[in-house]
C-alpha cells in the first residue's frame, strides 16, 4: 500500500513541477517512484533495474520502469546531449550481464490526446 500512497503523491507532485519548474526538475520523482516499485511494491526486475541504474549513471535526468512491471519497459528523462552516452550505457550494461540486447528508441514530447472536430 505505501507504494500507492507515495506514488500518488509523486504524480502530483510532478503536475506541478511541469507546471512551473519544467520537465527536467522531474528527474528525483521519475527515481523514487522506481526505488518504490522496486522496494515497496517488488515488480520491478534485475533487467529493469539494471537499465535504470546505468541510464542514471550515464547521465539521464531520472529513470523508472514503466508498464505493468515483472518485466518490460524502464524509460529515461535525459538530455538531448547525453542521448547516445546514455544509450550506450545501458546496451554496454546489458551485453555485461549477458541480457539480451535491449531495444531502445527515442521518444519527444506532444500534445496530447485531444477532439479535432
Amino acid at each position: 500500500m505505501r507504494h500507492v500512497v507515495t506514488e500518488n503523491d509523486r504524480v502530483l507532485q510532478t503536475v506541478g513541477l511541469l507546471g512551473g519548474a519544467g520537465p527536467a526538475a522531474i528527474g528525483p520523482l521519475l527515481d523514487a517512484s522506481h526505488a518504490s516499485m522496486r522496494d515497496d511494491f517488488e515488480i520491478s526486475c534485475p533487467e529493469l533495474d539494471l537499465a535504470v541504474e546505468a541510464a542514471r549513471a550515464a547521465g539521464a535526468l531520472g529513470a523508472r520502469m514503466t508498464g505493468g512491471g515483472f518485466g518490460g519497459s524502464a524509460i529515461a528523462l535525459t538530455p538531448v546531449s547525453a542521448e547516445q552516452q546514455v544509450r550506450a550505457a545501458v546496451e554496454h550494461a546489458f551485453a555485461g550481464a549477458g541480457y539480451a540486447a535491449p531495444d531502445i528508441f527515442s521518444v519527444r514530447p506532444a500534445a496530447g490526446a485531444m477532439r479535432l472536430a
